[in-house]
């Protein structure tokens, strides 16, 4: 039921920032910030628990731990990233947030590459 509460307290922030833009719009910038923020919060205890399944799963399989840190890390950039960028766009700088999630997709592809070439190497030796 956390996506409920979630749900409702973006919702909640949509609204007092559309009834603000009418009567001071530089405040509508600063509830949306908020909104966001509070959410980000939010989402940490998610967050948490994912990190702790993640370490159980390092306990139960035979997986390099650098494969999962990698996951973890692209997940981190694709969530601040995007955050990132919303904040950017609800401002009315789109162009700043294109340039954020260009970075943020470039950052995720150069952390890829190891696990591209550990993968290319693992196919590279079934075929030899």
């Amino acid at each position: 039921m956390d996506v409920i509460r979630f749900v409702l307290i973006g919702t909640a922030g949509l609204l007092l920032a559309i009834i603000l833009k009418e009567v001071r719009p530089e405040y509508a910038l600063y509830v949306s910030l908020a909104t966001g923020i509070c959410l980000l919060l939010g989402a940490s205890g998610k967050l948490n628990y994912l990190m702790e399944m993640l370490q159980r799963m390092k306990e139960y399989l035979p997986v390099d731990t650098t494969y999962l840190n990698t996951l973890l890390k692209m997940i981190g950039i694709t969530y601040i990233g995007q955050f990132g960028a919303g904040l950017c766009k609800d401002a009315g700088y789109s162009s700043i947030a294109g340039q954020i999630e260009l970075f943020s997709k470039l950052s995720i592809l150069a952390l890829s590459m190891p696990v591209l070439l550990a993968l290319l190497d693992t196919v590279y030796g079934f075929l030899a």
